[in-house]
């Protein structure tokens, strides 16, 4: 049985942390489109739909892990809070600071801190763990956009 108000909890989570990140860095979509962009760029506007996805899959996954009787549950989430403290910080750093390098590093310890927590969640569900297939593959193309961004800049 599902519990709607613990799981629109813990999808309001995520979501206030990237709609805080989000105004920290208000105006990010006007440095971004400043930039000189690789080829494969999306445009801005892309981003925040992706991320209110993203930040509604991870808010799912944690109450499903959140819910169960695994030993590994604390670890998990405790993985899952420290990758989205590290998701809040690295927009500030690219966006804020401007440092595209640190920030493409940043972006790698995210990308490692979620398969971490992934392979935690898929010990514990299955389902949870699927979740996070679509934050990797857009981390990775974040990673390889970060990269670029650099190199251009």
């Amino acid at each position: 049985m599902v519990n709607i108000k613990s799981l629109i909890f813990n999808i309001a989570i995520p979501l206030a942390v990237g709609g805080i990140s989000s105004i920290l860095t208000r105006n990010s979509m006007e440095i971004y489109a400043s930039s000189n962009q690789p080829s494969f760029a999306p445009p801005g506007f892309l981003f925040p739909i992706v991320w209110t996805i993203l930040y509604i899959l991870m808010g799912i996954s944690s109450y499903l892990i959140l819910r169960s009787k695994s030993d590994l549950k604390f670890k998990a989430m405790a993985t899952y809070a420290l990758q989205l403290f590290v998701n809040f910080i690295w927009p500030l750093i690219f966006f804020n600071a401007r440092m595209y390098l640190f920030a493409f590093v940043w972006l790698i310890i995210l990308l490692i801190l979620v398969l971490i927590m992934t392979i935690l969640f898929h010990k514990i569900n299955k389902i949870a763990a699927y979740f996070q297939i679509p934050y990797i593959l857009w981390l990775i193309f974040a990673s390889i956009l970060n990269f670029n961004v650099y190199l251009l800049n």
